[in-house]
């Protein structure tokens, strides 16, 4: 999908996990711009990464971008903000291909300055590209976003309520951010809460049959937004639940907020409380997830032509 002889390509851009737990201090160096953190809170981080083994954050991400490129027809890269590949060495690579123009799209739906904000600067900082770029800032309703985790959320809820032998309430949840984030403006927190109700209605959950929370809130620094999914457990339990289902859909992928946070932490949490928990599958390589990135290369690359 060339425009005359421009030679164009798509850039997804995500926050990077690393492969290993030793690479977890390096890691954390970047994400927090070299700020110390306590060296409690690395132990813990590292301790997690053990768990659960190997974060597939970026074979998943890989993955997305090569379903891409065969719907596209066109490159596909994939930029990490915090680890391999890095955002500038990935765009030295695209300049080196002779890249005359890309879309680029967060692998985060929801637009926050902490998630999306620190990609575009990551992107914008690199000083004068010999490439022009568009710049997609969120696609958290896109209905094919919304159908790829209506698939996902549907099958998972079945199976569960075969296995609980009842109707179980849902979580909703997303990755929470500071709360001066949102107070300053950020349109986060509405995004989030927006894409959920749009699954509700195609999957046709009611109203009183689910809630949302936010999960993974910081170690350090202010106050993080809530509800936590724990709070929101011990809520469902005093309302009579004896499980809940999780829907994450603030992550496109399997990675440590994922396969830790939920399926170790909170399952945990619930257990302790007498309740069972599940969970919806995540994305990963749902083929409607790459049609929802297709649409939004092509609709962007259509303009361009339109404007040419």
């Amino acid at each position: 999908m060339n425009v005359g002889s421009r030679r164009n390509a798509v850039l997804l851009l995500a926050h990077g996990s690393p492969d290993s737990a030793d690479e977890i201090p390096e890691y954390l160096q970047r994400v927090t711009s070299g700020r110390p953190l306590p060296p409690q809170v690395v132990q813990e981080i590292a301790h997690r990464y053990q768990l659960v083994g190997f974060s597939p954050l970026t074979c998943w991400t890989m993955k997305q971008g090569q379903q891409l490129s065969s719907e596209l027809g066109v490159p596909v890269y994939v930029g990490m903000r915090n680890w391999k590949p890095f955002i500038p060495d990935v765009l030295a690579q695209m300049a080196s291909d002779g890249i005359d123009h890309a879309v680029v799209i967060c692998l985060a739906p929801q637009n926050s300055r902490t998630s999306v904000g620190l990609y575009r600067r990551g992107v914008e900082s690199n000083g004068d590209l010999p490439f022009t770029f568009d710049f997609v800032e969120s696609w958290h309703d896109h209905p094919k976003l919304v159908k790829a985790f209506a698939e996902k959320f549907i099958a998972g809820l079945q199976a569960a309520h075969r296995e609980a032998g009842s109707e179980l309430p849902v979580i909703f949840t997303a990755h929470s951010v500071p709360q001066r984030t949102i107070s300053e403006g950020d349109p986060y927190q509405e995004q989030a809460l927006r894409t959920a109700e749009l699954v509700a209605a195609q999957v046709g959950l009611k109203p009183d049959r689910w809630t949302f929370a936010f999960q993974s809130q910081g170690m350090s620094g202010g106050p993080w937004i809530g509800p936590t999914v724990e709070e929101t457990i011990l809520k469902l339990k005093r309302a009579g639940a004896t499980g809940v289902f999780v829907d994450p859909i603030g992550f496109l992928c399997d990675h440590v907020e994922v396969l830790y946070d939920i399926d170790i932490a909170f399952k945990q949490f619930a257990e302790k409380e007498g309740l069972r928990l599940w969970r919806a599958a995540s994305l990963n390589e749902s083929l409607t997830l790459t049609a929802a990135l297709a649409d939004i290369a092509r609709s962007r690359l259509s303009a361009l032509r339109s404007s040419v």
